[in-house]
């Protein structure tokens, strides 16, 4: 699969870009465990034009991180144009335009996802970003803003008409948040339309190996994005192409492997954030590493309220400690962000 001349391989496994979670620190973990290509957090084009300092640290990329997206929202088009602008000089691998975030405070205001209820501007703003940078221009959208206004087929065509190189689509409405299951029925139907040639993403609810190969051989799709199911389980990537390889699952990690993994990350935030942010942005993937041990309410209380760097990794010792040899089921890995 190629995105403009980036080419991501057969059947590439993408990390979606998350609010609050695919900051450098999970990024990198992320990378070490296969994913093929990651995005930013998103980027807010009102802060970024008005420099706002937490909109400015999202811009920076590590070499080893790529092929790197940053990820841009709003819902004034000359703001997202000018912002387009400054990420170009950030040199990131694609640009990537957020027509899919559900959270009432973006939506309600009409960027993200709130553009599927004015399919025009989003056309248009499009159209506008992708002129206004030599870069790859994609997009991340749903089936439409509800059950009665599915339109991601035509919606597709326009804005593969006005110049994106990839689409990738959450296989549920505006309207649906992440409640019930993802339906990738219409995914399956943009993959088939003749009228499309860029690669076709598709987003939702893979969470295990056997699904993810079952995406790409029922709906046809060109990559997949994976975005919840990565809390707590950065190696899904590798868990994947492991079976999409031999057709056999992976032994599952045991306690002690992650707290290892755990450590690594940990360390590795307190690099990127070494003020109390490197802590305090751990608890929730602590939490999640973690979920599902028995008996573990008191342990996780003491993790997840430390400021102590030392006590922290003396506490993830003792984790490892208490349940040697203790092999967690996957399944009970869930998102603490809601």
């Amino acid at each position: 699969m190629k995105i403009g001349d980036i080419d991501l391989g057969h059947k590439p496994l993408l990390l979606a870009p998350m609010e609050d979670v695919t900051d450098p620190s999970f990024r990198y973990m992320c990378k070490q465990f296969g994913a093929d290509m990651m995005y930013t957090e998103f980027v807010n084009s009102d802060g970024l034009i008005r420099n706002a300092s937490s909109c400015q640290l999202k811009l920076n990329i590590s070499e080893h991180e790529r092929p790197m997206g940053i990820q841009l929202y709003g819902h004034v088009i000359e703001s997202m144009v000018e912002a387009c602008k400054m990420v170009t000089e950030a040199h990131p691998d694609v640009i990537d335009i957020n027509f899919g975030c559900p959270v009432k405070k973006i939506a309600n205001r009409g960027a993200g996802s709130g553009m599927m209820k004015d399919v025009p501007k989003m056309v248009e703003m499009t159209r506008r970003i992708v002129d206004a940078t030599q870069i790859p221009v994609t997009v991340k959208t749903r089936l439409g803003w509800d059950e009665n206004t599915k339109n991601i087929v035509s919606v597709a065509e326009q804005l593969q008409d006005v110049g994106i190189k990839a689409l990738t689509i959450h296989g549920r409405t505006r309207a649906q948040l992440y409640k019930g299951e993802a339906d990738w029925t219409l995914i399956g139907e943009v993959k088939a339309n003749p009228r499309m040639h860029i690669p076709i993403i598709g987003n939702g609810d893979v969470n295990s190996p056997e699904r993810a190969v079952e995406m790409f051989n029922r709906y046809g799709v060109d990559g997949i994005m994976i975005g919840r199911a990565t809390y707590g389980r950065p190696w899904i990537f590798r868990e994947i192409k492991h079976f999409m390889q031999t057709g056999e699952r992976m032994k599952p990690l045991t306690v002690e492997e992650k707290v290892d993994i755990a450590k690594e990350h940990f360390a590795k935030s307190l690099e990127v954030k070494p003020d109390k942010r490197g802590i305090l942005e751990m608890r929730r993937h602590f939490s999640c590493y973690f979920k599902g041990l028995p008996n573990f309410k008191e342990l996780r209380l003491q993790l997840v309220t430390s400021n102590e760097p030392e006590e922290i990794i003396q506490l993830l010792d003792l984790i490892a400690q208490r349940y040697a040899g203790f092999v967690q089921d996957e399944s009970q890995s869930s998102s603490p962000w809601g």
